[in-house]
């Protein structure tokens, strides 16, 4: 990991707001990988052309080609946008910063100015560096003239620091956002920055069959082909998290119907898995999105989505 020349520039912030971001909100080692995540091609792609490729290949990435710095991950939730902020971190070896609303604000006013600015600062000497902010719809909504002043100057902190970022030109800082239930209320001025803007959807029939691969790795588990295609089919509006609760349901099914046998009985002697404890599933397990929302989704991907 390299220090860019702005070391210096930590003198200027706070300590213990310095101590609060590395100790609290950075995490050094994300270790996820491309390979475990499902499916999400394109968003694969466009992450190796802003970020990866750019670090390996600096030379090539210049002028117009330079690479956006500013990135809208949404979609329903559960579908691996904090994964593949991850995964993207991992490949490119940059320190990641894992953010949630609730980082970047309190009590006391003026704190939560001051906490982005510390953010910026410190991404900025452990370039490079990804800020991943999830739920950013909850901070950067549009602004209002009844909305408290506080929040009205940590959006205005948020802009600034981001423009700083942006306008470095050897800067290697990038900032994620993962809206993920609300992109159509984020700030028309970050949604203005955020040149690119990747939907994360449900997963295809190819990322669930991936997934219940995964999942149900081992002999107790496995499930002869017909009934994992059948599986596949009937989980078509799942989300990836819904999925994977819908397996770990399913897994209960067979120690439920041992009864009082189950203090006594030999792990071997579980009965595996079969499709009927996923039909049984199903009934306590069901899709976590609706269509309305999906369609909502997909119209302000229309609009202003990159795919």
């Amino acid at each position: 990991m390299e220090l860019s020349d702005d070391g210096p520039a930590l003198k200027r912030v706070d300590p213990k707001l310095v101590d609060l971001i590395e100790s609290e909100i950075l995490d050094r080692s994300p270790g996820v990988k491309w390979d475990d995540i499902a499916g999400l091609e394109k968003a694969k792609q466009a992450f190796m052309e802003m970020v990866i490729l750019p670090a390996s290949r600096s030379d090539l990435f210049t002028g117009l080609r330079k690479p956006a710095r500013g990135v809208l991950l949404f979609g329903p939730p559960g579908n691996g946008k904090t994964m593949l902020a991850k995964a993207v971190a991992s490949e490119s070896q940059a320190t990641f910063f894992n953010i949630s609303a609730s980082s970047l604000t309190s009590k006391w006013v003026g704190e939560g100015e001051k906490l982005v600015r510390a953010l910026f600062t410190v991404a900025s000497v452990r370039q490079p560096s990804i800020i991943f902010i999830d739920e950013i719809d909850s901070i950067m909504s549009s602004r209002s003239a009844s909305e408290h002043e506080a929040s009205r100057r940590l959006k205005s902190e948020f802009l600034v620091q981001f423009d700083g970022v942006m306008s470095a030109g050897s800067d290697r800082v990038t900032v994620m956002e993962g809206a993920t239930n609300r992109p159509q209320e984020l700030d028309d001025a970050l949604r203005r920055r955020l040149v690119k803007r990747i939907y994360i959807p449900l997963p295809d029939s190819d990322a669930r069959r991936w997934l219940l691969k995964n999942l149900l790795k081992g002999h107790a588990f496995s499930l002869p082909g017909s009934d994992l295609e059948k599986l596949v089919q009937i989980t078509e509006n799942y989300s990836g998290s819904d999925i994977h609760a819908l397996c770990e349901e399913a897994a209960m099914m067979p120690i439920r119907e041992l009864g009082a046998l189950v203090h006594t009985i030999n792990a071997d002697r579980v009965r595996s898995l079969n499709y009927t404890d996923f039909i049984h599933a199903m009934k306590a397990i069901r899709p976590s999105v609706s269509r309305d929302q999906i369609l909502q989704y997909e119209q302000w991907n229309q609009v202003f989505g990159s795919n």
